[in-house]
């Protein structure tokens, strides 16, 4: 996972260099998103400008994650040299094709960058990361020589090394170019709304809406976290940002600790997945597909819906049967208030989510939203910035970038490897083949690896590893390729909130003061309707806005039934109804409700085998001796105080 540690006061060297690399790489994306070199009279080629990028950011990965000083200094200083020597040469590499015929100095200037790129992954990503890399980009040099099933060319070190740092499906490919042309603006977004206050302005309009109803800081940090969540893109700043407002005061309430921490973690991890910005594995997911960023937002929205409706169905359920009231008006801000003090925010939302959806200008929309917000911001006495807040922007926006430069350059190899091997022509068949032709069992096979490397790796690598070896069998087993690359997303996002990592519910934990592993297992609960909506939309591409009004709007009610039932199994209470009957009865009684629900979410066709019309009549049947047992205690606990 990667370190999230604040830069140490001592290094203010380094600091004064990351904020000037900082505002170059600002400078120089803005440069070339608006193509201002048409101006200018200059156009950099694409890979001269990521060899650029890269050699400003690629040595700080030896110097902000460091091990031992004098080889950290080393290390930045030849990542340096060997990108600058790329950039120089770059005109180069595209004339004469070097990634597959290079001069000897390419090649082993080339192998410098294979290894320095391999532990800069190392260092940010974790050893976990390491161990998955390493052993692919070396697959080239033996691959010929491995059984039948896992074979593909092999090729010399040089050549693969060539390969490797002067292809564009290397450490120059699909993850580098997302980054560079897409996901920097945004991150730059990120980081301007937390600077500028966005985070509290965000948390006052929820607990003005939410704070005085029964569990009212629960649902507070539920629609705070989603909405920051959504904009920054990290689970665990979400979880440190808003986490340490919210958890508190849900303790505050009588929300016990564990169930606090896994509350927010699950409203964090939730809020990664909404749109309009969904972090930057959802970026390069686009770049992937090919597709427009708008589709996958737009395909987002219901099953984030889903999941964050689940999350306050269980919130309420919880409440209501400990008895948890809310806040007392007096002591929260009214919204009105809160509205007139930050609805520029708003605004620069409104703006973002325009450019996004309706004018289809994903690179551009975070630059604009991010110049208003800044401008309106300096405008206002209460929040304009000074030289110290314009020097922390950019040390958050330099550290951030370093961090994803070095991973993504990292993980470019796993992409390089199946490609220069052309092992990527044939693994999907090789995996139909290894799951017998049954598309669940791929399915399965599929989310247990994404959950199993989202364990280790971050998302983005682990969706990338999986986009290049997964998705195109379960493309070629019959499902829609947009569903599929979601499906490997929210599955690779499951490891923060599921033991025995929990990344991001052991942040929260440490917030709480409680058991991280029982924070763990309270957000697996909180959470547990993510687990299933990905074999949901999977097979059900209504769910993500494909097909017809009336195949939408059938399948989202249903599934949204299906969702409340499922809550209110989970946390022993019919919301409306009541608790449930103590002891073996109600264990029956929820066991039934939760299998109703789950007949009602699932989606019915040719692909799940059961007609739509079969699996009502199933959830009918199921919930019915439910409502009916809840309708005689109803009447008995009315009639009681008669006796």
């Amino acid at each position: 996972m990667p370190d999230t540690t604040p830069l140490p006061t001592a290094l203010s060297g380094r600091q004064k260099m990351l904020r000037l690399v900082a505002a170059l790489v600002v400078a120089g994306a803005a440069y070339q998103t608006f193509n201002l070199g048409r101006w200018v009279g200059y156009v950099p080629l694409s890979n001269q400008f990521m060899y650029g990028v890269l050699a400003l950011l690629l040595p700080f990965s030896f110097l902000l994650w460091p091990r031992w000083r004098p080889l950290d200094a080393l290390l930045s200083i030849a990542a340096l040299i060997a990108c600058a020597y790329f950039t120089a040469v770059s005109e180069n590499i595209v004339m004469q094709g070097w990634e597959y015929a290079a001069p000897p100095v390419a090649q082993w200037m080339s192998v410098l960058l294979w290894v320095l790129v391999l532990e800069a992954g190392r260092r940010i990503g974790g050893n976990v990361m390491f161990a998955v890399v390493a052993p692919l980009s070396l697959y080239p040099l033996f691959a010929d020589r491995l059984p039948p099933v896992l074979a593909g060319f092999s090729l010399p070190s040089l050549d693969a090394a060539s390969f490797y740092a002067m292809s564009n499906e290397g450490i120059l490919g699909v993850p580098m170019r997302a980054f560079i042309n897409l996901v920097l603006g945004f991150l730059i977004f990120g980081v301007a709304l937390q600077r500028t206050g966005g985070g509290k302005f965000f948390l006052d309009l929820a607990f003005g809406a939410l704070g005085h109803v029964r569990g009212g800081p629960a649902k507070v940090a539920v629609l705070s976290s989603g909405l920051m969540g959504s904009m920054s893109g990290s689970v665990i700043t979400n979880v440190l940002t808003t986490g340490t407002l919210t958890i508190p005061t849900m303790k505050r309430t009588g929300i016990p600790p564990a169930v606090a921490g896994g509350v927010e973690a699950c409203a964090s991890t939730g809020g990664v997945l909404a749109p309009p910005i969904m972090g930057a594995t959802a970026f390069v997911m686009a770049t992937f597909l090919k597709v427009p960023y708008q589709d996958i937002a737009i395909a987002a929205v219901i099953p984030t819906l889903l999941y964050f409706l689940g999350l306050f169905f269980q919130v309420d359920a919880m409440a209501a049967r400990n008895g948890l009231a809310g806040l007392p008006r007096k002591e929260l801000p009214q919204i009105r208030q809160v509205l007139k003090d930050g609805w520029w925010y708003l605004a620069v939302f409104a703006l973002l989510t325009w450019m996004l959806l309706v004018l289809n200008r994903e690179a551009w929309a975070p630059w604009f939203a991010t110049a208003i917000l800044l401008l309106i911001n300096q405008m206002l006495p209460s929040h304009r910035w000074g030289l110290n807040e314009l020097f922390g922007f950019l040390e958050d926006v330099g550290r951030l970038f370093a961090e994803m430069a070095g991973l993504l350059a990292a993980v470019g190899l796993i992409v390089g490897s199946l490609v220069v091997t052309g092992k990527i022509g044939n693994i999907a068949s090789d995996l139909l083949t290894m799951a017998g032709g049954n598309l669940y069992l791929l399915l399965a096979m599929g989310a247990l690896t994404a959950f199993v490397l989202g364990i280790g790796m971050t998302v983005t690598a682990a969706y990338i590893f999986l986009a290049v070896g997964l998705a195109p069998a379960l493309v070629q087993a019959g499902l829609e390729p947009l569903p599929v690359h979601l499906f490997i997303l929210y599955w690779s996002m499951l490891s923060y909130i599921t033991p025995p990592v929990a990344i991001g519910a052991f942040a929260a934990a440490t917030i709480a003061k409680a058991s991280p592993m029982r924070t763990g297992l309270e957000a697996m609960r909180l959470g547990g309707v993510i687990y299933l909506l990905p074999f949901f939309f999977v097979v059900a591409p209504a769910l993500l806005m494909k097909g017809t009004a009336f195949d939408i709007v059938l399948n989202s009610g249903s599934a949204l039934l299906g969702v409340f039932l499922i809550s209110c199994a989970a946390q022993n209470w019919f919301i409306g109804l009541g608790a449930y009957p103590s002891r073996l009865p109600g264990v029956i009684l929820r066991l039934l409700t939760f299998g109703s629900g789950l007949a009602l979410a699932l989606p019915g066709g040719a692909l799940t085998g059961v007609s739509a019309g079969n699996l009502l009549v199933a959830a009918a049947l199921l919930i019915a001796p439910v409502l009916i047992t809840f309708f005689f205690i109803g009447r008995i606990s009315i009639e009681r105080p008669s006796l």
